[in-house]
């Protein structure tokens, strides 16, 4: 029987690949139609009734493109829309989200120090924070004082900030990070699913009936748009958070997360701005940079310690901790990783476990039991080029101890 362990990362690698090439093909095209929005030439009066043109080249050849405020007056037969990226991006986003922590709600999604929650209540924090987030964000931009974009991005601004605040006063470090991003790329994939495509369908079919098509639709998926322009980049360095624990694992993580979001602003404005051709705003790089350095001096604040138990609590643990040859693989645990995966390392060059992953007591080897199987017995991946000498029948211990446990 193949191993379930093996087969289960192989899994979680496959829907990881694909999410980050959906999420590569849904930003791109994204990006490129903000900026090609932004670089029409709006002051020529166009023979088609269009609002705006620019000429591109690439790839050998010329490319005239126009945009249409409304529409055309005929409805092209060869339409493309453009959705399915949006939708593949959240569909293998959530899918992983499932596989990586909700079914390693123990492992990667709980921490006891930081609040002591059963699995079901962990998921159901989870996704009943992913919905609320839609829907309170959704009823902001139709109300009144979504009119005024400017008041709208502050506040919206705000309750990102409140529900950093929140994942990490619920949530692990990692997972907290981790569904901040799932949170936004929530209302970015539900901007495009619920308000952009149904408004573009209202203009189309107008058009099939003869009717003049009402340009506010246009104008609510352009606002849409724009949000989702904005919160891009933030997304993208919450979903990379989790391969560094100098973003997750500090007491200041909810505040690197809140100075990301502006970092994103600056970035998207200096860029939105050169499309456009408003100006060069040089100055945004360097409010980048300012917020850049004040996350690094946030990030040396101290990592999350927490009273975490010596010995092993919670069905999952016991079971490894329990089972045939623990004692022996703690033995080899002990010698040949924790130099490195310490609280404070005494491998020289290192001043924090990689990854943020420790394993110096029962309670933190025992919840690492398939990493360490998967990194130290199944493969040879750790230690690095095997730095501190495990040996072959080391391994064959770990594998066997991991065997014995799953079996259980």
């Amino acid at each position: 029987m193949y191993d379930l362990a093996a087969m289960s990362a192989w899994i979680e690698f496959a829907v990881r690949w694909t999410h980050v090439i959906v999420g590569i093909a849904w930003i791109g095209s994204s990006f490129y139609f903000i900026a090609l929005d932004l670089g029409l030439h709006r002051d020529r009066d166009l023979a088609s009734g269009a609002d705006g043109e620019e000429w591109q080249v690439h790839g050998g050849g010329f490319y005239h493109v126009q945009k249409y405020l409304v529409a055309p007056e005929r409805m092209p037969d060869d339409l493309v829309w453009f959705k399915w990226e949006s939708y593949s991006t959240w569909l293998s986003g959530f899918a992983l989200l499932v596989l990586v922590y909700y079914l390693g709600a123990e492992f990667y999604l709980i921490d006891p120090a930081v609040m002591d929650l059963s699995t079901f209540q962990a998921v159901a924090i989870s996704l009943a924070s992913l919905a609320f987030g839609w829907i309170a964000y959704d009823l902001i931009c139709k109300s009144r004082f979504g009119e005024d974009n400017t008041r709208l991005m502050i506040l919206l601004y705000v309750i990102l900030v409140g529900m950093a605040w929140f994942y990490t006063s619920v949530f692990s470090g990692r997972a907290a990070l981790l569904h901040l991003g799932a949170f936004t790329a929530t209302i970015m994939s539900a901007n495009v699913f619920f308000i952009i495509m149904p408004n573009q369908r209202i203009v189309v079919a107008d058009l099939k009936a003869g009717r003049k098509p009402d340009p506010k639709y246009g104008k609510i998926a352009k606002q849409r748009s724009t949000h989702n322009n904005y919160l891009t980049l933030p997304v993208i360095f919450l979903m990379l958070s989790n391969h560094y624990p100098l973003a997750f694992a500090s007491e200041a993580n909810w505040l690197i997360a809140s100075l990301v979001f502006l970092m994103g602003v600056t970035i998207r404005h200096y860029f939105n701005s050169k499309h456009a051709r408003t100006g060069d705003p040089i100055w945004t790089w360097l409010a980048t940079a300012l917020l850049f350095i004040a996350i690094m001096w946030l990030s040396t604040a101290p990592m999350f310690r927490g009273d975490e138990p010596t010995e092993a609590t919670g069905p999952a643990a016991q079971r490894f901790a329990q089972a045939d040859g623990f004692d022996r693989v703690q033995d080899i645990v002990t010698g040949r990783c924790s130099m490195c995966h310490a609280a404070e390392p005494s491998w020289e060059g290192l001043h924090w476990p990689p990854k943020g992953v420790r394993l110096e007591t029962e309670h933190q080897i025992a919840m690492a039991a398939r990493q360490i199987y998967l990194q130290a017995g199944l493969t040879h991946a750790m230690p690095p080029a095997n730095l501190s000498y495990m040996q072959p029948v080391e391994r064959a211990e770990i594998v066997a101890w991991y065997e014995a446990a799953t079996a259980r």
